[in-house]
């Protein structure tokens, strides 16, 4: 099994949430970190908390050039590319017949199109690391959320995209995975402009008795089974389901 040490990992939204304590994590194990986010602020806070062995920078992977400045940096920061994390994602939600047709591109551009577009350039520098590439899903496959069907669309499509790309790739010998968290807290529907901070806590809170487990999960819960699936040699198309068992449908029925 290879070591997070002295990689070179790309992390999309590496400023929040998960992808800031996959960032910790690896960067702490020795591991050339480069992460990316849209808010300048953000991006200046994880830098300064993060330190050397991190890149922050700001980008937007719905845009081709920044996408291009993203790889370069990376290589530039970490002589190579050993894995690519594809983290970054917004929510949309709303009842079906209210939908509207420029926000579902626009969620499918940023959680589904622009992690294809950049594993499709950095696919040539992880096929000289025998690298890896993730996708980071959501339990929404597992359990219904009525109203949440644009953001479900689109964390199915990284599924089935995992799948497809571990086939494609795996002549190249990059391995494609996908984790499937849990309820964990992070900002993304506070971005969206569902819930502040308070609201949104305590509805992730009241959701514990519905995992096995009995509570909810941490960011780095998910950055150790992220990282399993960057050193683990023998492992390509795999749906990780890392949720304490909120996917297995608890009921006291």
């Amino acid at each position: 099994m290879l070591k997070i040490k002295d990689m070179s990992i790309i992390i999309t939204g590496g400023c929040s949430g998960l992808g800031l304590g996959m960032a910790k994590r690896y960067s702490e194990a020795g591991a050339k970190v480069t992460i990316c986010g849209r808010r300048r602020e953000k991006v200046q806070k994880a830098q300064e908390e993060l330190g050397n062995n991190v890149l922050s920078i700001v980008a937007d992977v719905t845009d081709e050039k920044d996408r291009e400045k993203l790889i370069n940096k990376a290589l530039k920061h970490g002589k190579k590319i050993d894995s690519l994390i594809n983290n970054a994602g917004n929510m949309y939600r709303g009842a079906i017949e209210e939908l509207n047709q420029q926000k579902l591109l626009d969620i499918f551009n940023t959680n589904v199109i622009s992690g294809m577009m950049l594993l499709g350039k950095a696919k040539k520098y992880l096929s000289k690391t025998n690298g890896s590439s993730i996708f980071i899903g959501s339990v929404h496959n597992r359990r219904a959320f009525p109203g949440a069907s644009p953001y479900a669309a689109t964390k199915g499509a990284l599924e089935t995209l995992t799948m497809v790309l571990a086939a494609e790739l795996g002549n190249e010998k990059i391995r494609v995975n996908c984790v499937v968290p849990g309820g964990i807290y992070t900002e993304i529907n506070q971005r969206a402009g569902l819930f502040d901070d308070k609201t949104a806590q305590k509805r992730l809170e009241d959701m514990a008795s519905i995992h096995v487990l009995g509570r909810i999960g941490t960011s780095e819960e998910i950055a150790e089974a992220v990282e399993y699936l960057i050193c683990g040699e023998w492992t390509t198309g795999a749906i990780l389901e890392v949720d304490g068992g909120l996917g297995l449908g608890l009921t006291n029925a």
